[in-house]
């Protein structure tokens, strides 16, 4: 009986960077959709409509014209600012909204009556007058016109006491995550942690919040589960193993957020939507890397997805090639033999000569008896190319000897020496 090296059973969890962490976006977009009604109480699209923004915490105004649907959309607009939007066109009494905010995802409605087609100054807007001066704007006003306006009003009124709350909530959300980030930095996990969980408690939906909570929590269960594991303490080990569960739940919900989110309106936009999702999914593979290694097997083909996703999302062939890797020794760990050989082999197939493929492979034939004769062979085959490749002082070359050796000893297996070939196959 061919003993199975330690190797197999204990591995050492991988150390890994901070710099790749969420962003919390700074700007977004507002949007609208102005209306006009018609003498005969039916309403239209309004097209060209005249829209102008004004930053009332500071100064700032911004103009555009809606389009043929009576839509409008001002991307990157600072986040934490509150802006006034008044709209006016030809032949239309003009109308406002005070207190809004960007980045809400929602559509501000606007409609328009007949009126004199005069535009608000922000003077009269800010004096308080823009109501009288919108409400007189030609034309007269029935009954149902003025219960409209008042139920728009009320509607406002809403919209203002959200946007306070929303500001509240955007300050909670800024102050944890930059404390968040800078403990983060510091490996101080738990104080990371506590910061992390006091903004989503704030606001649920930040998938920024979410995987950098993934990144802290995954940080500090390896800590805890390898210091469980040197001092033989398994209350240690299980809470480092709750920590992988929870950092990968975490990521999973942003990951999951991040495909919800609307297209960016503006290429800057895109970008760190795109570095948001890249970030999540990232974390996500590494955490569920841990849980099924360490926590439950059977999240194996969930950690193999999660990798599968990641690596279409890289760019760059190094990362893309650990990530590959990653996912291989996932499986290996636990327990999934075979299709970590498949995964090994998509690589070689890649880069022959490739070390870590080689013994990766070596290493899963090496631990399945399904059929003992062929794997033990080809298990030599692999562990022999890459003694032969793996330059002088590789981590794992003793270990492969060792199992070439004991393959040979115990059941005459010798391996077939394959010429070094690297580079891509024909």
């Amino acid at each position: 009986m061919i003993r199975k090296p330690l190797f197999i059973l204990v591995v050492t969890l991988a150390v890994f960077s901070f710099s790749a962490v969420a962003a919390l976006a700074q700007s977004g977009q507002m949007r609208g959709t102005v209306t006009l009604k018609q003498a005969d109480g039916t309403t239209v699209p309004a097209v060209g409509a005249q829209v102008d923004v004004y930053r009332t915490d500071v100064s700032g105004t911004y103009h555009t014209k809606t389009n043929k649907k009576g839509e409008w959309v001002f991307a990157g607009l600072p986040f934490t600012g509150t802006y006034t939007v008044a709209v006016s066109m030809p032949d239309a009494t003009p109308d406002f909204q005070p207190g809004l905010k960007a980045g809400r995802e929602i559509d501000y409605k606007t409609e328009l009556r007949p009126g004199n087609g005069r535009v608000l100054t922000f003077d009269e807007i800010k004096a308080g007058t823009g109501k009288e001066v919108a409400s007189s704007g030609g034309g007269g006003e029935s009954a149902a016109d003025k219960a409209k306006r008042e139920e728009l009003l009320k509607k406002n009124a809403e919209i203002e006491a959200a946007n306070k709350r929303s500001g509240e909530i955007n300050e909670i959300i800024g102050r944890t995550f930059k404390a968040g980030n800078t403990a983060l930095t510091a490996k101080n996990y738990e104080e990371a942690i506590k910061n992390y969980r006091e903004g989503l408690a704030a606001d649920a939906e930040q998938p920024a919040l979410l995987t950098n909570l993934s990144v802290a929590l995954r940080a500090r269960g390896v800590d805890t589960y390898n210091n469980g594991v040197k001092a033989s303490d398994q209350a240690m080990q299980k809470s480092g193993a709750q920590d992988f569960k929870d950092a990968a739940e975490a990521a999973t919900k942003a990951v999951e957020m991040l495909k919800k989110q609307p297209a960016g309106a503006s290429p800057d936009e895109t970008q760190r939507q795109t570095a948001n999702k890249y970030f999540a999914l990232a974390a996500r593979a590494e955490a569920l890397r841990l849980v099924a290694s360490k926590v439950d097997q059977s999240q194996a083909d969930a950690g193999l997805a999660a990798f599968e996703e990641l690596m279409a999302a890289e760019t760059d062939p190094v990362k893309k090639k650990k990530a590959q890797l990653d996912a291989a020794r996932m499986l290996l760990d636990s327990g999934q033999s075979a299709k970590a050989v498949v995964e090994y082999k998509k690589i070689l197939a890649q880069n022959p000569d490739d070390p870590d493929a080689n013994f990766g492979a070596g290493l899963a034939l090496f631990g399945d008896e399904t059929d003992p004769k062929t794997s033990y062979q080809q298990a030599a085959n692999y562990l022999q190319h890459y003694v032969d490749v793996a330059p002088d002082g590789h981590q794992y070359k003793e270990e492969a000897k060792g199992i070439l050796a004991e393959l040979k000893n115990t059941n005459k297996v010798e391996p077939v020496k394959t010429p070094r070939r690297t580079g891509r196959k024909p």
